[in-house]
């Protein structure tokens, strides 16, 4: 059976939030590897320049070994194998927390994906990223969530958003001004569409939620 998307493990803060699955093609990434254990999952393969994880590897699970000094970042290779191998989705754990480049890094890897063609999103306890470019996309209402929405990599034309408490119609909207931070829900559902460009979606869990 083909695997249907590629899950990867990448080397951010530990989240134990990652719905993947048999069906997947799993990635380890660095330190992803310790995670993987720790998620009982079992990488197809793991890519790797060993600056954050230096155990033992089990030898049947393929390795494509780096350098430390390269240009991309070894989630960045994840997402470029993902790319050559014909995955049409990618979903990354544990790529949030920790060291604030890196995050950024992971931010831009996904923008870098989903300028591709790819269905990219980042996966964690308190919060999901979504990637959406020139189309649209629903998001069933979370109780206790906040909804934004962010032009991370240039303006965004035509960008309405509908269902929710502060309502967008085909608004412009720029990496230099956060109009689009912290909305709600105000139906079952919200509808975010962008004409032009690629908006990254971020639902985030609020701190007083149980």
């Amino acid at each position: 059976m083909a695997k249907r998307r590629c899950v990867i493990i990448s080397g951010g803060a530990f989240s134990s939030a990652c719905d993947a699955s048999e069906q997947d093609f799993i990635i380890a990434c660095d330190r992803g590897y310790s995670y993987c254990e720790r998620l009982g999952l079992r990488p197809d393969l793991m890519i790797s320049d060993f600056d954050s994880y230096t155990g033992p590897v089990d030898p049947e699970i393929p390795l494509e070994q780096h350098r430390p000094e390269k240009d991309d970042t070894d989630t960045m290779l994840a997402i470029r194998h993902a790319i050559a191998s014909g995955f049409e989705e990618i979903l990354i754990c544990c790529a949030l927390g920790g060291r604030l480049d890196h995050l950024l890094a992971n931010l831009q890897a996904l923008l870098f994906a989903a300028r591709r063609g790819l269905q990219a999103r980042i996966q964690a306890e308190d919060t999901e990223i979504f990637t959406l470019r020139s189309g649209s996309m629903k998001i069933p209402r979370r109780e206790g969530w906040s909804l934004s929405v962010f032009a991370m990599d240039g303006v965004c034309r035509g960008v309405s958003i509908r269902g929710a408490l502060y309502e967008l119609e085909n608004a412009t909207l720029e990496p230099s001004f956060p109009l689009g931070v912290s909305n709600a829900w105000q139906s079952e559902e919200a509808e975010i569409s962008v004409r032009d460009g690629s908006l990254l979606v971020v639902l985030s869990k609020l701190p007083d939620a149980e």
